[in-house]
């Protein structure tokens, strides 16, 4: 038994384990949802080749109108025949193409694009009885139950809904001229349509939350799966790379934050910035907050300004500091001197702030 597999998966899955699946092709799709983009997809290019097509249907009428007293013979009929698949065609495949593509986004706006071949590679498991027998009981085809019980059964109750209310209508309608009676038609067919496309945008938006849940959910790990993964990839060059990767912005966070607690900001004037804090109380020597090159230093300084700490322009110093010294550390002995005259030179500055350090 693989390890794990006999233990509570509680943890969420790893990046490695949503990036494998997806390798595999098991990614979180809903149906509902981009059988509402592609339904809905559909109904606009009816809407607006409408001209389109009924200019064709048009053609074959007077194609074959004009057929009228002829002797109708196997060759007059395959021609026929060709003529209106031909205006089928014409009719059909531009509005095919569209939907298609707009299926395919609908899943692609889903989960991404991807494309693997393991989903139709061979599996004699895909065929054992056993399995798909505990598959056909599975909570997941229950859910998959109930999910077209209620869609069939919002559907029906909201159409009949909509009929008992237009059927009250129909007394009247029969009085006013056929024309009126085909707008009156129309109308309620366009009511009826937007109503039920508000129902499966509804049923799709649901379904999304309901997929992904039970996605992440089978997903998950139990914790000797996360600690055996992480056993495996940490001799990874990239893994540690971007553990490094990761260190640095979480530093260079902790660093920015720091900043508003500076006593000054050292610049070059912008290809250099350190921020220096001096708590004669805590520390035998001024401190280095943050430190940083070109965008690094433009960052340094406007949060800088933002929280009123003052910057000074002092470029070999601004230089030296930030060739020599670390961060969180204090500055060495021999840049002592000079630092004093810019610290005593911003104090004296804010007399009001800096109060206390000049005790």
């Amino acid at each position: 038994m693989p390890a794990g597999d006999d233990q509570e998966k509680t943890e969420e899955a790893t990046e490695k384990k949503i990036d494998d699946a997806r390798k595999k092709g098991n990614v979180p799709k809903s149906q509902d949802m981009a059988g509402f983009i592609t339904l809905l997809v559909g109904l606009a290019v009816l809407f607006f080749m409408i001209g389109f097509i009924w200019e064709h249907i048009y053609k074959v009428y007077v194609y074959c109108s004009s057929l009228f007293g002829q002797e109708f013979d196997t060759k007059l009929i395959a021609k026929i025949s060709i003529r209106i698949i031909l205006e089928v065609v014409i009719i059909v495949l531009p509005i095919c193409l569209i939907v298609m593509i707009f299926g395919i986004l609908a899943n692609v706006m889903q989960f991404g694009f991807i494309f693997s071949t393991h989903p139709i590679t061979p599996d004699l498991n895909k065929i054992n009885p056993i399995k798909g027998l505990a598959n056909l009981f599975s909570i997941k085809k229950l859910i998959e139950g109930i999910k077209i019980i209620f869609k069939v059964a919002a559907v029906f109750v909201i159409t009949y809904f909509f009929f008992a209310e237009f059927m009250k209508e129909l007394p009247y309608t029969v009085l006013i001229p056929i024309e009126k009676q085909l707008l009156w038609l129309k109308e309620k067919m366009l009511i009826l349509a937007a109503v039920l496309l508000l129902l499966f945008l509804f049923i799709g938006v649901i379904d999304v939350f309901i997929t992904r849940f039970q996605y992440f959910k089978n997903l998950r790990m139990s914790k000797q799966e996360v600690k055996d993964e992480f056993k495996q990839m940490e001799g990874d060059p990239q893994v540690k790379a971007r553990i490094r990767q990761l260190q640095m912005q979480g530093a260079r966070r902790r660093m920015m934050q720091n900043i508003p607690t500076a006593d000054v900001v050292i610049t070059n004037p912008t290809h250099y910035a350190v921020a220096l804090r001096y708590d004669k109380e805590q520390e035998s020597a001024p401190v280095v907050l943050a430190k940083g090159i070109d965008f690094i230093a433009l960052q340094i300084r406007k949060i800088a300004i933002e929280h009123g700490v003052q910057i000074v322009e002092n470029p070999p110093l601004a230089r030296e500091l930030y060739k020599l010294c670390d961060l969180d550390r204090q500055i060495p002995p021999h840049l002592f001197g000079a630092v004093a005259e810019v610290l005593s030179f911003v104090y004296m500055s804010n007399k009001e702030k800096f109060a206390s350090k000049l005790k």
